[in-house]
């Protein structure tokens, strides 16, 4: 907890130092402004198991380079068979979000059967503390309710906050680590992307505000998979 709270601490930090240089620049730093012309600039392993990738993107009036850390997840064949999803028991489809591997994993009666391309929000690394931190909530949660038609495109709600969600908010209250006026936020899904927008999860753009973001077909078949109750663990 103690390096999780440093962690956060320092990219609080880089974000205060960032938007000062930006406002010394007479820079505009829109966070709800629409990132373009995506690139990668280069892409390795550091030979343990992670792929370092830096992109450039704008947003607003800003061009943004971004260092992205990804643990490489394992090449699974047979995972692109047919599903009928119309006789599928919802009640056995499992969903595990592994952030650091930026994928979404879909089991049925304990056997993987599909495996997606994910983002969060941009700093994966970190637990959601609270409302407006923009991370993505890790823990045992459940699709609470499905919308077809989503500002991005399909959006599955799940069930943060959770009780062990308020139970650390609480505390971290009650230990001053966060203000007193926080609030521990809420409306967390899993959702797809605007039309076009796919680059940003192949690339792995954090760009969310703490949801699981898929491409838009990934997130479509998705849909059709899961039900009201579907058991979601998102993990690092």
């Amino acid at each position: 907890m103690q390096n999780r709270i440093i962690v956060f601490a320092l990219c609080f930090v880089a974000n205060i130092l960032f938007s000062a240089y930006a406002n010394a620049q007479g820079l505009t730093v829109d966070q709800s402004a629409p990132i373009k012309n995506l690139k990668v600039i280069s892409e390795e392993s550091d030979g343990k198991g992670k792929i370092i990738r830096t992109i450039q993107y704008s947003r607003g009036n800003i061009r943004v380079t971004e260092t992205i850390f990804m643990t490489q997840a394992p090449k699974i064949g047979g995972l692109n068979s047919p599903i009928r999803s119309d006789t599928m028991r919802k009640n056995l489809v499992e969903i595990v979000v592994s952030k650091s591997q930026y994928r979404v994993a879909l089991y049925y009666r304990k056997k993987l059967i599909r495996s997606y391309k994910a983002v969060f929000g941009p700093n994966p690394s970190l637990n959601k503390i609270m409302e407006g931190d923009r991370n993505t909530p890790e823990g045992k949660f459940t699709i609470t309710s499905k919308n077809p038609a989503s500002q991005y495109n399909k959006f599955m709600l799940i069930s943060y906050p959770n009780d062990s969600a308020y139970y650390r908010f609480n505390k971290l209250k009650a230990a001053g680590k966060i203000p007193n006026t926080a609030r521990i936020g809420g409306s967390v899904g899993i959702h797809g992307i605007w039309k076009g927008g796919d680059d940003m999860i192949e690339m792995g753009v954090g760009w969310t505000d703490g949801c699981v973001a898929l491409k838009n077909q990934d997130v479509e078949e998705l849909f059709s998979l899961v039900g009201i109750g579907t058991q979601v663990h998102i993990r690092k």
